[in-house]
């Protein structure tokens, strides 16, 4: 199995996007970025923390790689949003990804690069150190399946899965 730490707004969409997908073994909400050593909802939330919410993803590298790991990001979250994604706002809301490794750098940094023909505006997603890495409380797990008709999970996190389904179904 291999990891994989990406930031695409709230974890909640992130998290719902990976989750049932083939070569998926967890996907877990987290925070990481920044120099508070017990980083917590609250604290992230308040923008202070210097923290992105992220998912915690563990891949069968044999079903599903890395580039397509990313593929997945860059789908579904907008990575041309500084610092928000739609109403959530402010940095713990960043597009940002946390290579684990030189070679997972590298492929992150190629990947901007490929996908920047897909939009109109720059992608303004971010390669860093994922500094002070903590999963999320446990009542962010699984969330949007466990709330599928909480008004953000079904104005946000709903279509934003649908739309992950539907250009990957090959994964499902």
């Amino acid at each position: 199995m291999e990891r994989a730490l990406l930031g695409g707004g709230c974890f909640w969409c992130t998290e719902g996007a990976y989750k049932r997908m083939k070569g998926i073994e967890s996907a877990l909400p987290a925070y990481a970025g920044g120099p508070d050593k017990k980083p917590n909802y609250k604290s992230v939330c308040s923008g202070k923390t210097g923290h992105a919410e992220i998912v915690e993803i563990i891949y069968n590298p044999k079903i599903i790689d890395y580039p397509t790991i990313l593929d997945i990001f860059f789908t579904v979250h907008d990575p041309t949003q500084l610092n928000r994604q739609g109403n959530d706002i402010g940095t713990q809301y960043r597009s940002c990804i946390m290579p684990l490794d030189e070679n997972q750098a590298a492929v992150a940094r190629s990947k901007i690069v490929e996908m920047q023909d897909y939009f109109d505006r720059e992608i303004v997603t971010i390669i860093e150190e994922p500094i002070n890495f903590v999963i999320a409380e446990k009542y962010h797990h699984d969330y949007y399946d466990r709330n599928p008709s909480q008004g953000y999970c079904m104005a946000v996190v709903g279509p934003k899965i649908s739309k992950i389904r539907q250009k990957f179904a090959h994964l499902y």
